[in-house]
């Protein structure tokens, strides 16, 4: 594989799952890790990524990163957020992760909802302050500048008193026979939480994200009730999904 079909993948997984592994992508590719570290290095010098520790990440979710003008297929999460804030009712306590579909919804909340969002992302809660009626609680302890999230025992710990009405779960890989899979560790723990402390959870990913998996299993199929993509629900992407009783939206 050329250096630039190499670094066109590498660009094209780090957008879809904003974080990569080296190991991982020297695997996918059959190139050594040495090569990968190289072309993360230039990637890097031209701002494309930034390395972190076993990989890199997207310059978007970096933390010194406050613009969120330049966001992997916006009109996309735009769609999602469009039809996920229809599941919001008055009263309802709701619990979200982090995420740039998340900062989208928030966006698009209506101005007369009266609700509880209770939320660890440090972007969301900025979105969530420009709502005048919604109360916003904040889930505490350390904050992972890498995901710009709460994450910790205290964050856990705080999920796991909550019954919430609604989950909205940033999904960053699904597939019919591996589920729900992430890339964090620390950030899997957070979401594994606040599945089991909502009564309904939403899962909300871009097309792009179906049939793909990460390292670390996030949960089963059976464990999200709604998936919400920019894709109508009876598109064919969604059919296996579907089979394994996953309600699309």
């Amino acid at each position: 594989m050329l250096k630039k079909e190499r670094q066109a993948y590498i660009l094209q997984k780090i957008n879809l799952h904003n974080k990569i592994l080296s190991g991982v992508i020297s695997e996918e590719m059959s190139v050594s890790q040495d090569t990968i570290r190289r072309d993360l290095a230039e990637l890097e010098q031209v701002g494309k990524v930034i390395k972190v520790h076993g990989g890199a990440m997207s310059p978007s979710f970096h933390y010194q990163t406050w613009s969120f003008d330049d966001i992997y297929a916006r009109d996309a999460k735009k769609e999602i957020a469009r039809k996920a804030v229809t599941l919001i009712e008055d009263g309802m306590v709701v619990v979200t992760t982090g995420g740039t579909t998340i900062i989208e919804l928030a966006k698009v909340l209506p101005t007369n909802l009266k609700a509880t969002f209770f939320c660890g992302s440090v972007p969301a809660i900025c979105e969530y302050m420009k709502h005048p009626n919604i109360e916003i609680i904040v889930i505490g302890d350390k904050l992972s500048k890498n995901s710009r999230i709460t994450v910790g025992h205290q964050a856990i710990e705080q999920i796991r008193s909550l019954r919430a009405d609604l989950c909205f779960l940033g999904i960053n890989a699904i597939h019919p026979e591996f589920g729900v899979s992430d890339n964090d560790w620390d950030v899997v723990v957070l979401k594994k939480a606040m599945i089991k402390s909502s009564q309904k959870v939403v899962g909300l990913s871009i097309s792009e994200k179906i049939n793909t998996i990460q390292p670390i299993q996030l949960c089963p199929l059976d464990h999200i009730n709604v998936l919400v993509t920019e894709r109508t629900p009876f598109d064919p992407l969604l059919h296996d999904l579907r089979k394994k009783g996953i309600q699309p939206l």
